[in-house]
């Protein structure tokens, strides 16, 4: 028996109003990438905002932004990110939020690389493009990644150890936080290079974690080194966690004691390194990649082509290379100038 074709209904009003904002979200895509001198807003969203690092990136967001107003076009970046690191329900706010504003593209350092996945993809469907620094995600929607090889930055810190331990000892890692991408990959680097490459040092511990601050750091430093007595050497992937294990180590009497290799920069570090407190750390470009996020996003915007990954580099900073110029230049960002 011959069916009768379905018969073609007339769209409903609610689906009407969908097709008409997809189509509007595809114009104002367009519209972005055929205005070459148009004035662009952009949303910089880091992990938190307490920490030296972050102010970094946020240096290097606004010297991006000054750099394209000098070539004639102007850029607002509006940074906003939650108060603490751990607030991965805040930060996926703050990405929803922005969908709702007139901004043209978003900078990202996402928290969780699983999290923050939904209301990346939303931003993407709704036109607005997304450039992911720092810390990746699962996802393939950002148009660019802009981050240090933090695996090399990990293998970076267990060479270090192997040879401030000539090869041998008992080692401590405290791990940061689950499902940050960034320090998985410093841990995963240390871990496996130190055992390849140094058979004879044993890693005691390394299932622990820091927690977001400082204090939560140095409360789990302060259980490890009680419970595991002997300890050698010992790596903490961040900044808040390589705080919290100085300031353990300082409250017990340990300090110096135990070679200890962190990651990220301060003041502190530095002050710690010249007084033998800190035997390392292994420190990335914050500024260059707030810079190359936002940069990298303006010129996706203008309809200029972008790599997928860009690499900003990793650096091992050690009492011994302290005041080279090198060093210097990672260690002091021009933060004022920007900041003020």
């Amino acid at each position: 028996m011959r069916r009768e074709p379905p018969a073609i209904l007339p769209a409903r009003p609610a689906v009407r109003l969908l097709f008409a904002l997809l189509a509007a979200g595809l114009a104002a895509a367009c519209a972005r990438t055929s205005a070459p001198g148009r004035s662009l807003r952009i949303a910089v969203i880091p992990q938190g905002s307490t920490h030296e690092y972050w102010k970094s990136i946020h240096a290097g967001a606004i010297k991006a932004a000054r750099d394209e107003a000098q070539a004639g076009a102007g850029v607002e970046v509006i940074w906003k990110g939650p108060l603490r690191e751990d607030d991965r329900e805040q930060q996926v706010q703050v990405v929803e939020g922005f969908l709702t504003q007139r901004i043209d593209g978003i900078v990202l350092a996402p928290f969780d690389k699983n999290a923050l996945v939904r209301p990346v993809e939303e931003a993407s469907r709704s036109g607005i493009p997304v450039v992911v620094i720092d810390s990746a995600l699962e996802s393939r929607d950002p148009v660019s990644f802009v981050a240090s090889d933090n695996h090399h930055g990990g293998e970076l810190a267990a060479g270090e150890m192997g040879r401030l331990l000539a090869g041998r000892g008992r080692v401590l890692v405290l791990r940061y936080q689950e499902g940050v991408a960034s320090t998985e990959a410093r841990e995963k680097g240390f871990v496996e290079k130190l055992r390849a490459s140094f058979p004879g040092i044993e890693i005691v511990s390394s299932n622990q974690y820091a927690g977001a601050t400082r204090d939560t750091a140095k409360r789990a430093s302060e259980n490890l080194l009680n419970r595991y007595g002997q300890i050698d050497g010992i790596f903490t992937p961040n900044e808040s966690s390589t705080a919290g294990m100085l300031l353990a180590l300082e409250d017990l009497g340990r300090a110096g004691k135990i070679r200890l290799l962190g990651f990220d920069a301060s003041e502190v570090f530095v002050a710690a390194m010249r007084a033998g407190e800190l035997h390392g750390v292994v420190v990335q470009n914050p500024f260059r990649m707030g810079e190359l996020g936002v940069k990298t996003l303006i010129d996706h915007l203008r309809g200029r082509k972008v790599e997928p990954r860009i690499d900003t580099g990793v650096a091992l900073i050690t009492p011994e290379n302290l005041s080279t110029e090198p060093s210097q230049l990672l260690l002091h960002p021009p933060l004022d100038r920007y900041l003020r």
